[in-house]
């Protein structure tokens, strides 16, 4: 299999099909290849690929969960009188924020149920590949006026 088939397989198996149903659609897909000794040889090297390079993935999303771990990030925000901001802080801005610093993650990576909107320290997960997690502590401050 070159690619995942719904009900048939998944990409880098070798599966049994009927072979109208290989030659006729699998094939001309570019879905599956027939399994001679070459395409098998392949198939490994493709594997061993995968393999580093899911290693490498690994390491690296290992080396950024560490790195963001337990890091502190500050926001300040313009509030009202009574001490309510102005403005939400939403997964997008401590993204923002998190990529000052450095690091890159994706909006959809930061667990916030709600945005935040009031000042004060909050603990903040972020979910990365490989089911991996750092927790950051994001301090919510009112900015100064002067």
């Amino acid at each position: 299999m070159l690619k995942n088939v719904e009900n048939i397989g998944k990409k880098f198996e070798v599966k049994d099909v009927k072979s109208g149903y290989a030659m006729n659609f699998l094939i001309p897909k570019n879905l599956a290849r027939p399994a001679t000794k070459e395409a098998l040889i392949w198939l490994e090297m493709q594997k061993e690929i995968e393999a580093k390079k899911s290693e490498e993935d690994l390491a690296k999303i290992q080396e950024l969960a560490s790195a963001l771990d337990d890091q502190e990030i500050s926001i300040f925000v313009k509030t009202g009188a009574k001490g309510e901001l102005y403005e939400s802080i939403t997964a997008q801005k401590i993204v923002d924020k998190i990529k000052e610093m450095g690091f890159e993650v994706k909006k959809n990576q930061i667990d916030l149920l709600k945005p935040i909107k009031e000042t004060g320290e909050f603990q903040i997960k972020i979910k990365l590949e490989h089911n991996l997690e750092a927790e950051i502590k994001l301090i919510v401050n009112e900015e100064v006026h002067e």
